[in-house]
């Protein structure tokens, strides 16, 4: 390689993952935004999915707590995410992928092998406190890695846990407020 290409190599085909996890109620999906937001000021062309039962405020649209949104196209299987690709686009964003089966771990390190940016939101825990979904694997293989703290409702310390307020034992249960609360590790409880 030589000393130009060495210098050179944001512009080259190299591809990447970034995660943003954390719990409820943290900003992933802000942040998701943000980042997608920021693309567009470079010129750089994007495709946003989500898996298709996330319709808790759009059935198309990635949609923040805050109400902050952006076009997305839903999907039920990450390998869905190639039929939409061409060859202008630069980045693949992808939010709530705990929701996706463990083939989204190999789709997310496929396309950063083939030179796209890969951007992934997502829960890292589940209401138990427990690793979520193919999270875990997809933060191992990540370039970079973003911990998004929310505030705990019960005493205002730094919540990385996310409290489920209804009994349901299903580990999916897709919601918002209704049904979950952000703790901290201290007021964080499993319900029965």
């Amino acid at each position: 390689m030589t000393r130009e290409n060495r210098l050179n190599i944001i512009n080259s085909k190299t591809g990447w993952i970034e995660v943003i996890c954390g719990s409820m109620f943290s900003g992933k999906t802000e942040e998701l935004i943000r980042r997608i937001h920021r693309a567009d000021y470079a010129k750089q062309k994007y495709m946003v999915f989500k898996h298709s039962i996330d319709v808790r405020y759009d059935e198309t649209n990635i949609v923040s707590h805050s109400k902050m949104q952006a076009p997305s196209i839903p999907i039920q299987n990450p390998s869905e995410i190639y039929k939409y690709l061409t060859d202008d686009i630069k980045i693949v964003a992808i939010d709530e992928a705990q929701f996706f089966d463990e083939s989204i771990v190999s789709v997310c390190n496929d396309l950063a092998d083939r030179g796209f940016r890969v951007i992934v939101a997502g829960l890292d825990q589940d209401y138990m406190g427990k690793p979520f979904g193919s999270i875990p694997q997809i933060l191992a293989v990540a370039e970079y890695v973003t911990k998004n703290l929310a505030i705990c409702v019960n005493c205002g310390n730094p919540a990385n846990r996310t409290q489920r307020t209804v009994h349901r034992d299903e580990q999916i249960l897709v919601g918002s407020t209704e049904a979950y609360e952000a703790r901290c590790r201290n007021c964080h409880e499993v319900l029965d």
